[in-house]
């Protein structure tokens, strides 16, 4: 089931996180950040949603959006992670679906996102493009010498 998650889920995204195979320490801790701006800030104030769905009370995925700043309507999605033990249960599909309606709730006509272009994200750039996303730009050595910047977009 999907919700909005309470402080109590905070562990399990971190995990969730950790356990993916694609994500960097650094990377990690960004989502914390954003976790402890959601928690101490709320949502409004902190510019950062998140959804989770959960198994019981098992968090089993998430997702993390917000407004881009200096815009109207549109919004960039942050994070979106499953458990890897049950990855390709529908479970991204669903957080994905949830999050674009949230947004759409929310006034939201464009979201954006990023991610890398190493081989290791390629399921990634796939789901994304299996989803009605668009590829709008590649920045060539983005993050670093071979990792580019691969964005992707969805009009509402």
């Amino acid at each position: 089931m999907i919700s909005v998650p309470n402080k109590n889920d905070g562990p399990q995204i971190h995990a969730i996180t950790a356990g993916t195979t694609v994500f960097s320490l650094e990377e990690v801790q960004c989502v914390d950040e954003l976790w402890e701006e959601y928690l101490t800030r709320g949502s409004e104030s902190s510019g950062y949603y998140f959804l989770v769905e959960k198994d019981d009370d098992r968090v089993v995925g998430y997702v993390c959006y917000g407004p881009r700043s200096l815009t109207s309507g549109t919004f960039d999605l942050y994070w979106i992670a499953v458990d890897p033990n049950i990855r390709r249960g529908g479970i991204g599909r669903r957080l994905l679906d949830a999050c674009e309606q949230a947004i759409r709730n929310l006034g939201g006509r464009l979201i954006v996102l990023e991610t890398s272009g190493l081989p290791n994200y390629e399921p990634t750039r796939k789901f994304y493009l299996a989803t009605g996303y668009t590829l709008e730009a590649t920045l060539k050595d983005f993050y670093h010498e071979g990792d580019d910047l691969v964005i992707f977009t969805k009009h509402l």
